[in-house]
């Protein structure tokens, strides 16, 4: 008989009750998200609004009906004392719970009209009691208890940790989270990268080395034939990465030195379920996971993926 997520948080014998709760209630969100985005053409809910998030990006009307969705404090189940969300200036606080969420509501959403894949992707960290403030939630991505995503393609899946391997879910006819995955597993070399190929101006010499030897093929020092692969969805990207093996590269360049991408709500949370796979996950030098936020909205540059090409990468960044 199939291993179902309810069977198999429950079969976590030294994970905390409020924990299990919180997850379950994530697969519920990520369900009703991915039903919200498989129908958002019927609904006429694609397209952008007339309005910016923090970030000084176009809002999709998707990214704030997802945002909605997750900051309904009763889907928490009293277990979740505060929320961040990529798409909010501020945190959000509820009066008890045993965790702190941040999450991506729509990973990739310019995807959304061309039905390209796109996902929420979450991390959870434990809450202090009492009153919270900015402070407790600007803590490394190390102290993560769980992260995962939910990717909505050719078919739902949910992907997690725990802090012990990578496991992953697809929901059955019936909307039951069946376990599809037992164990994801990063293969320690590749020869497939993605990146966006037409910042090759912008990156720094290491990157421009690296990415330039991967294209050179057989004929160049690496003496191999390289894919490249980019969806403009990290969720895409990073799901192959976990399946088959490859390394992702969102690097910070000459345009902007920190980086592009959310620490706090997508390198933290891919950073460690790459890392539970047998991947690294760095800003290029340094582990991602040990970078100390200063602030919710953090960007960072991100490498990720097979473990020996990523430390070519900061091989080739130090030099």
């Amino acid at each position: 008989m199939p291993m179902t997520l309810t069977a198999f948080l429950e079969g976590q014998s030294d994970l905390p009750q409020s924990l299990k709760t919180l997850i379950a209630a994530m697969a519920d969100t990520c369900a009703l998200i991915g039903r919200t985005v498989n129908l958002s053409a019927v609904n006429d809910l694609q397209g952008a609004l007339e309005q910016e998030n923090v970030q000084g990006e176009v809002q999709k009307q998707l990214d704030v009906i997802a945002n909605d969705i997750m900051l309904e404090e009763a889907r928490w189940k009293g277990v979740v004392h505060g929320l961040a969300s990529e798409e909010m200036d501020d945190y959000v606080a509820f009066d008890r719970g045993d965790y702190l969420l941040f999450f991506d509501p729509i990973d990739g959403s310019s995807n959304v009209d061309v039905n390209g894949v796109v996902g929420t992707i979450f991390s959870v960290l434990p809450a202090p009691k009492g009153d919270l403030s900015l402070s407790d939630f600007l803590r490394p991505g190390r102290d993560q208890v769980a992260a995962g995503y939910a990717a909505y393609g050719p078919q739902t899946i949910l992907v997690l940790t725990l802090g012990k391997g990578v496991v992953a879910f697809t929901p059955d006819t019936n909307g039951v989270w069946i376990q599809t995955k037992t164990a994801m597993t990063v293969p320690a070399a590749t020869r497939e990268f993605a990146i966006n190929m037409s910042n090759h101006r912008h990156w720094f010499p290491g990157i421009q080395r690296y990415i330039d030897e991967c294209v050179a093929g057989k004929d160049g020092p690496r003496g191999a034939d390289f894919n490249m692969r980019w969806l403009a969805s990290m969720v895409g990207d990073v799901h192959r990465i976990l399946t088959r093996g490859g390394i992702f590269m969102y690097p910070g360049d000459t345009k902007r030195a920190e980086g592009k991408l959310r620490l706090m709500y997508e390198a933290n949370p891919i950073g460690f379920l790459i890392e539970q796979a047998g991947g690294k996950a760095t800003n290029g030098t340094t582990r991602i996971l040990d970078l100390q936020p200063t602030g919710l909205h953090q960007r960072t540059g991100v490498v990720l993926g097979s473990a020996e090409e990523v430390e070519r990468v900061a091989e080739y960044l130090n030099g």
